[in-house]
């Protein structure tokens, strides 16, 4: 199959595609006499792979780790588990930080609970003072602990 065949069957585009092939996750394709790329059933499910990891937001080096795996069924198991622990502690530092957000920006949204015109909102009052280097509802001075 064609180039565009492989992505609409992936769901990725031709960049993507030629992208993962210039970094070696995908390996290179066979060429047809008009010299178009020419993608089997095994890119497809090889690319389908590398989506699905990157669907768990892995970063390509671990990709491409753990595609090593793939073609290497006998090796041990236990840096595959290695590299799944550190995607979940990343994944938990995100969610831990998503938190913080969340409480930085309900914090900032107290500050303008009713209609008012923009020089009376209390959320541009400390979006602009937080500017000024001041304090503002969503960060203590300097303590970087939400108020």
């Amino acid at each position: 199959m064609r180039i565009g065949e492989l992505g609409q069957a992936a769901g990725v585009d031709g960049e993507t595609i030629r992208y993962y092939e210039r970094t070696g996750l995908l390996p290179p394709p066979s060429r047809q006499p008009n010299g178009y790329r020419d993608y089997g059933p095994d890119h497809l499910e090889r690319l389908a792979f590398i989506r699905h990891c990157r669907a768990l937001d892995m970063p390509l080096a671990e990709v491409k780790r753990l595609l090593d795996f793939v073609a290497h069924p006998e090796a041990d198991c236990g840096d595959i588990n290695r590299l799944i622990d550190a995607q979940l502690g990343r994944v938990r530092a995100r969610l831990k930080s998503m938190h913080a957000l969340e409480k930085q920006l309900v914090a900032l949204r107290a500050r303008c609970e009713a209609g008012h015109i923009a020089a009376e909102c209390g959320i541009l009052h400390e979006l602009v003072a937080a500017a000024h280097g001041e304090a503002c509802a969503c960060h203590a001075a300097q303590s970087g602990e939400v108020r």
